[in-house]
């Protein structure tokens, strides 16, 4: 699953570390679902849409599967 966060939390001037703290997780959390290496549980990516003041639609891009 792809995601803006990086983006999202750059316009806001936030870094990884008090975007962890707002969410309540780690900052190596962050900084695996910014680089796509963990796809967060619904409730985390809830609460990183809340943190932009967003929808998870905004932030977090499901990519459609082909078919196999």
């Amino acid at each position: 699953m792809k995601n803006r966060i990086k983006d999202l939390r750059k316009s806001k001037k936030m870094t990884q570390e008090e975007l962890a703290i707002k969410v309540g997780v780690s900052r190596q959390s962050i900084i695996a679902i910014e680089s796509g290496k963990y796809n967060p549980s619904l409730e985390l990516a809830y609460n990183i849409s809340k943190a932009f003041d967003s929808i998870i639609e905004d932030v977090f891009i499901l990519e459609e599967r082909g078919e196999e």
